[in-house]
């Protein structure tokens, strides 16, 4: 089923508009919702789980008309947001137990059908007898995947899901989103492009409340293609070709000096060469262009 966003708004009352206008189709698989922090992406993604109302605008999945009724959705719908709260000292398997319990699995054969197989596709299993409270942060984000998957949702959510986690705890995360990726619509908000580049082919760049590029990542990098330049250049000299040139990012090498990466639709000059677009190029220009 496909998830249709037409004109959605909402604006706070302190005046910041978080959204402006998105329109979005979002079909079955892995998309990406990315963005800089304050971008509007936890608004949208709190605004599909019928969490807020807009101001204006609709969604649909499927034949449901999410703003009129609600609880149709929330039946289909697996939501894990930044934060999700403290546990108790119980078990993953007993807790796991009691939330299928209250999605409504009374029978106890078939709840402990279900939490071992969502133990073994977030690879919880074998800890699964460990207090939740005292699982690492990466190990809690798979338990909430696993208490999620738990009523077999078609439309699933994950908002900021890898921040904070280290690189190992990163890796076993994105791995089991990309398990059930396959099965499901899922939505993945981040700001880290690695992150959307390693598990999305399909994506949209947001800023403001606005979507400034909506497509596939190969699509942004082809659009790119013979604009983008790299130069090294001295520390000291960063100022002057930000001033003259579209420096869309930079890093440092051990020696001090700066490479650079610049957006320019003509050959920029014979200390400049011409580069592979990259998902991260597509993301820069895009927040530049708004800017």
């Amino acid at each position: 089923m496909d998830l249709l966003l037409h004109n959605l708004t909402k604006t706070y009352g302190n005046g910041v508009k978080a959204l402006d206008g998105i329109d979005l189709t979002i079909k079955p698989g892995m998309f990406g919702l990315l963005g800089p922090n304050g971008a509007g992406k936890s608004t949208l993604m709190r605004t599909i789980a019928t969490l807020q109302q807009p101001d204006s605008g609709t969604i649909t999945f499927g034949d449901i008309d999410v703003l009129k009724n609600p609880m149709d959705l929330r039946r289909q719908l697996g939501y894990l947001p930044q934060e999700f709260g403290v546990y108790p000292g119980m078990s993953a398997e007993d807790l796991l137990d009691y939330f299928a319990q209250l999605k409504g699995v009374s029978s106890s054969k078939e709840r402990k059908d279900i939490v071992g197989r969502v133990l073994e596709i977030t690879n919880l299993y074998q800890v699964k007898n460990k207090n939740v409270s005292g699982y690492s942060g990466g190990m809690k984000q798979r338990f909430g995947i696993a208490q999620l998957l738990l009523n077999d949702p078609k439309l699933i959510i994950v908002d900021e899901p890898t921040a904070g986690l280290d690189p190992a705890e990163r890796s076993r995360f994105l791995n089991v989103l990309r398990e059930i990726g396959t099965n499901h619509t899922v939505i993945f908000s981040t700001h880290i492009v690695d992150d959307v580049r390693e598990l999305c082919h399909e994506l949209a760049i947001v800023n403001g409340g606005k979507v400034l590029y909506r497509g596939t990542s190969q699509g942004g990098e082809e659009m790119l293609r013979g604009k983008v330049w790299k130069a090294t250049i001295s520390r000291d000299t960063f100022d002057d070709y930000n001033k003259k040139f579209n420096v869309i990012s930079s890093n440092y090498n051990r020696d001090n000096s700066l490479n650079i990466r610049v957006y320019k639709e003509e050959f920029p000059g014979v200390e400049f060469a011409s580069v592979e677009p990259i998902l991260e190029d597509v993301y820069f220009v895009s927040l530049k262009k708004d800017a």
